[in-house]
């Protein structure tokens, strides 16, 4: 990926698991920044570190080939049965989100120490990447989002399927005017179709953001997923 280096936020104390968030379409790490400065501000999740992830420039057809920060094209916003998906760019994105995982567990944290999220397009392609890893995730998580690849994301995971019980937290807004929220029920649907444990929360009169209750609902998803170890090692969470 051609995008600039993420932006890392050290854990407080000692660094026992790794939080990567993905940021949407035009945007970039920065945009997300705040999380974790929230987060700091109130000595919460002290033992997580937090990756930010930037996207590279790329033309994206549905805005006329200008050049911005993405994921992946978008090459039209029909329904995601029938859309035509940058499949090449989207595997090339969840390629560098698996190389972030990878990286973080080449410095001791394990797997299931390591969640990986976003918003929008970001959250998108923390859902495929998540579900198509080669070990199990401490966790999942999609804000705004939808199901990349529907068609084909049973051939992606591995073989033993190795999140298909790691909780996944989904949120839309049911007043979404970017990405409907149809699609993010539709998407979660999917993926408890697929035997997946999602927990999806709707809220009311949200636009494309996330509001206060959403991220009260991720804080509490995040610190039930990587629960501080103190003097224990990551090993033994395992």
């Amino acid at each position: 990926m051609a995008g600039r280096a993420p932006i890392v936020v050290p854990a407080l104390k000692r660094h026992t698991a790794t939080v990567i968030v993905a940021h949407g379409l035009g945007d970039s790490g920065a945009g997300w920044l705040f999380l974790a400065e929230n987060y700091r501000r109130r000595s919460v999740l002290e033992e997580v570190a937090f990756v930010f992830p930037n996207a590279p420039n790329i033309p994206i057809t549905l805005n006329m080939g200008m050049h911005m920060p993405g994921w992946y094209d978008i090459k039209s916003l029909s329904t995601l049965q029938d859309r035509e998906e940058d499949e090449a760019g989207i595997l090339k994105s969840r390629d560098y989100f698996h190389s972030l995982i990878d990286a973080e567990v080449a410095k001791g944290i394990p797997a299931n120490r390591v969640v990986v999220g976003g918003f929008s397009q970001g959250g998108a392609m923390a859902l495929l990447s998540g579900t198509t890893y080669k070990e199990q995730l401490g966790g999942i998580f999609g804000l705004s989002c939808y199901l990349l690849l529907q068609k084909r994301i049973k051939d992606l995971i591995p073989g033993h399927s190795p999140n298909q019980k790691t909780p996944i937290f989904m949120g839309h807004g049911d007043s979404d005017q970017v990405v409907a929220y149809k699609y993010g029920k539709m998407s979660a649907d999917a993926l408890t179709e697929m035997s997946y444990n999602v927990d999806f929360r709707t809220y009311k009169d949200l636009v494309h953001s996330a509001d206060e209750e959403e991220l009260d609902h991720l804080e509490a998803y995040l610190t039930q997923q990587l629960p501080a170890l103190g003097d224990k090692n990551p090993e033994q969470s395992l």
